[in-house]
């Protein structure tokens, strides 16, 4: 049978845990808010006694590890309870247990091991409210909030706090002690704390105990917080003194900067400003959906695979396992350990790095290598420069994505001009199964009626960036050469300064405008008409209104227009159709935004050999 632990008197203050000589500082193990507020407390109140709820036959083991901080150790044994099975017990820097010993130790404090090896910890909840709260809320509103709700109590439990009181009890008399333990076993500790407790009977028999040293790459999956905030933990504990705080949400964010950079050197590409946005919210809700604040290192991971791609993943992976204290050299074993070992119910993520590297083979292949020059400077020679156009297949799959982004604008408006309603006489366009279901409780029917779109969808402006920092300084205007073919303004980076063939330039777009029929546009960034636009976007949407033959105008980027060309557009009898650039899929944005360009319709004929 199990019961509640006895509750609190109506008078009492749940945060006030000061028993005559002896104050409890209840902890959630291995979680970075509460190792600040334990040595924060223990240099205020410079106890002579440190007492922390860990097994009195691990303290030689633990001390050892304790000094060889910041170097992370994993205390290994056989596990009491199964056979040929072994606990691996990593003693980082964070974990509120050990900044205990260790700031006891810089006091020159006693340090007990309350916990007298009775048997193996009693299996009670260890699921707590998100301990980040404590920065907003504090330690003591923290405390109050988890006091109120009483834990389950077994004799298990009761038997395990008898032995933890009974050690405390036999500590220096004199002394003032500091009581670290976990918070779901504070209740029944003070309970026991209230009569004298005998001596237990039964013991557990001695631990072999052997120090590991972890390798490097493997200590974010070990580890109940990631290195890098360990890391950063290191860093504020030796210079900044106890009353320093880390802010989670700016150790994630300087975490994710140092990913991007690595993001950038190792592929070239960036994250753009809607992508942050949208790993932001995605990794938000991820936290909230295992009912935490703040999200963990595998929930940015999960969030930058899903919306950036897997080289990004795996960035903010290496740089959250960063942790330079840790060598992969030293006096003790070194061993590659995996959060199977260590932990149970663990969660995987399998990432796939596509890095643009040759593919290096064992034999040579019967394949055509692609053209090198012979010397540097060769192919920029043979630019003649007299004129420019455009590589065919590149203009097939860019027409056919802006036909795509044109239906997509048109479904996004027919949704948004769909009206239900309950069915009375007529069925309408259609039952609308999800009203109808969302609604169940009403007892009916909900029918949709579309609304048919006046107008069609003419111009497409797309913008990737909007290019404050001017790195897309090549500035065209270029009509289609059929019918079916539009006309095309853009901006982008220099093609022949990047060049992959004799004649042959590669660039990647900062925006581009497309509209239809062909062989009207002219000049687009020469036009005074559009003088009034402050950035190249806004020049391109300008024309895109001034153009486009038909109503509606598709404009996809990070951000909407200004207010004021929505005036313009309805001026003109236009209306913009806004598409957030974060809805669409990264891949195929990333196909198209590579151009080529060629300086005369003549390379067109060997332009295959260069192009990839």
């Amino acid at each position: 049978m199990s019961r509640e632990c006895d509750r609190l008197p109506d008078s009492f203050d749940p945060a006030n845990l000061r028993r005559g000589r002896f104050l409890y500082l209840p902890v959630v193990p291995g979680r970075l808010e509460f190792a600040i507020e334990v040595r924060r407390r223990i240099l205020r109140e410079r106890p002579q006694v440190v007492a922390v709820e860990l097994p009195q036959s691990l303290g030689g083991a633990y001390l050892e590890a304790v000094r060889r901080l910041p170097q992370i150790t994993v205390l290994f044994y056989p596990d009491p309870e199964r056979e040929d099975e072994a606990v691996y017990w990593p003693v980082e820097p964070t974990d509120p247990f050990t900044e205990a010993i260790r700031t006891g130790l810089e006091t020159g404090a006693e340090i007990l091991f309350a916990d007298p090896d009775l048997s193996d910890r009693p299996h009670v909840a260890d699921r707590y409210p998100d301990p980040y709260a404590i920065r907003r809320i504090g330690f003591e509103k923290y405390l109050e909030a988890y006091r109120l709700w009483p834990q389950p109590c077994d004799a298990e439990i009761r038997e395990h706090a008898a032995g933890l009181a009974w050690k405390l009890q036999g500590a220096d008399p004199l002394a003032r002690i500091a009581v670290v333990l976990s918070f779901n076993l504070l209740d029944a500790v003070l309970d026991a704390m209230e009569e004298p407790q005998e001596e237990p009977r039964r013991r557990m028999p001695a631990r072999e105990v052997e120090l590991i040293n972890p390798h490097p790459d493997c200590l974010a999956e070990i580890t109940t917080e990631y290195p890098y905030l360990q890391h950063r933990y290191e860093e504020f504990r030796a210079h900044m003194g106890p009353e320093s705080l880390i802010d989670r949400p700016r150790a994630q964010l300087a975490l994710l900067r140092e990913a991007e950079a690595g993001y950038r050197k190792n592929t070239g590409e960036k994250v753009e400003h809607w992508q942050r946005i949208l790993l932001a919210r995605y990794s938000r809700n991820l936290a909230l959906a295992t009912g935490d604040l703040i999200p963990s290192l595998y929930d940015l991971t999960v969030a930058a695979r899903s919306v950036v791609d897997d080289n990004y993943a795996w960035e903010v992976w290496e740089t959250g396992n960063r942790y330079p204290a840790q060598k992969d050299e030293s006096d003790l074993e070194t061993l590659r350990l995996s959060a199977d070992a260590v932990w149970r119910d663990t969660r995987k993520i399998r990432l796939r790095r596509r890095l643009p590297r040759p593919k290096q083979m064992l034999r040579p292949l019967p394949v055509k290598r692609r053209p090198k020059e012979k010397y540097p400077g060769e192919w920029a020679q043979q630019f003649d420069g007299n004129a420019i156009c455009s590589y065919p297949p590149e203009d097939v799959v860019i027409e056919d994505y802006g036909r795509r982004l044109k239906q997509k604008a048109r479904s996004i408006l027919s949704d948004e001009r769909t009206r239900t309603e309950p069915f009375t006489t007529s069925l309408l366009d259609g039952v609308d199964l999800r009203e109808t279901i969302r609604r169940w409780y009403e007892g009916k029917i909900y029918v949709r009626q579309f609304q048919k779109m006046a107008g069609e969808v003419g111009a497409l402006i797309v913008i990737f960036d909007e290019d404050r920092g001017n790195r897309y300084n090549w500035l065209t205007t270029w009509l289609g050469e059929h019918q079916n073919e539009s006309d095309m303004a853009f901006y982008s980076t220099n093609p022949f300064e990047h060049l992959v063939g004799p004649g042959i330039g590669r660039a990647e777009y900062g925006g581009f405008l497309m509209t239809l029929p062909p062989r009207r546009m002219v000049d687009v960034w020469t036009d005074p008409d559009y003088d009034f636009a402050e950035t190249k976007p806004e020049r391109l949407l300008l024309a895109g209104l001034d153009y486009s033959v038909h109503r509606y105008v598709v404009y996809v980027a990070a951000r909407p227009p200004r207010s004021i060309f929505r005036q313009i557009a309805y001026r003109l009898g236009r209306q913009i159709l806004y598409i957030p650039i974060g809805q669409l899929p990264s891949d195929k944005l990333k196909k198209i935004r590579v151009v080529h360009v060629l300086d005369s319709h003549e390379r067109r004929k060997e332009a295959a050999k260069y192009i990839w």
